[in-house]
């Protein structure tokens, strides 16, 4: 029996019980951490605000054989003006998901922590489009886990693209591939999205802010990446539900 905190954030918040709930925690040095927040559901508890999806903060954890229990939290950020926009909230879901689904119990990822707290900081409290921020947070996720897009050359016969205007994008292979090399249904990788690439792998997030969201390859980030974590993401459904409202509108106001 031991004693033990740690920073993290809520990535999953489960009802137990009656008045309990099972979270799931991401901490940066302890990787995902599953821990049972006893009584977190009464009005008066104090981990009421702590037992929800997006709070950061300190955790206290009481650790019994091969059980957590959360004994007390200090909050830093609860994230909560997401919760006001479906949009943002789809995609900083979508984010919290993709982040369970990757990290694993005693595994450290700074990396990818920080990564996460900068991107939901700017979709919260910036008025920046959630679309370029969820195709660079995916482009440096590809960068984290260790399948960074090759865009240079073509990832088939080495031949050199940099100049190309058009080139495909080989999902399985992770990278750009030449007109000669493109096999049936592979997605176009127009120029200015691969620039944008780029840009966001070399400069980090200074490449994602006031970018015009054309060039963020949103959807293609996404499947490269889904393809890869090789399992369904929770939240993806919310993402779709955004995409086929927005056709509509489109196909009604035309």
């Amino acid at each position: 029996m031991r004693q033990t905190e740690s920073t993290a954030i809520v990535l999953r918040a489960v009802n137990y019980r009656e008045n309990d709930r099972m979270l799931t925690l991401f901490s940066p040095t302890r990787g995902r951490v599953e821990a049972l927040a006893r009584g977190c559901r009464r009005p008066k508890s104090p981990l009421l605000n702590a037992a929800e999806m997006f709070a950061l903060g300190d955790f206290e954890l009481y650790e019994k054989g091969h059980h957590l229990t959360v004994t007390g939290a200090t909050l830093t950020e609860t994230f909560y003006p997401l919760r006001q926009d479906f949009d943002r909230l789809a995609c900083g879901t979508y984010l919290l998901s993709l982040c369970e689904s990757t990290i694993q119990p005693g595994q450290e990822a700074q990396e990818l922590f920080m990564l996460l707290l900068h991107t939901l900081s700017r979709l919260t409290f910036t008025d920046q489009p959630w679309r370029p921020l969820l195709a660079g947070f995916l482009t440096h996720y590809t960068a984290c886990e260790g399948f960074r897009p090759r865009l240079k050359h073509c990832v088939r016969c080495g031949r050199r693209l940099e100049d190309q205007e058009t080139v495909w994008f080989d999902l399985r292979e992770g990278g750009v591939v030449c007109e000669a090399c493109r096999g049936a249904g592979m997605p176009i990788l127009p120029r200015g999205q691969r620039q944008w690439l780029e840009m966001a792998l070399t400069h980090g997030s200074a490449a994602w802010v006031d970018t015009p969201e054309m060039y963020a390859p949103l959807g293609l980030m996404q499947r490269y990446v889904e393809q890869r974590v090789e399992q369904p993401l929770r939240a993806a459904g919310m993402l779709g539900t955004i995409e086929r409202e927005e056709r509509q509108m489109e196909k009604d106001e035309s």
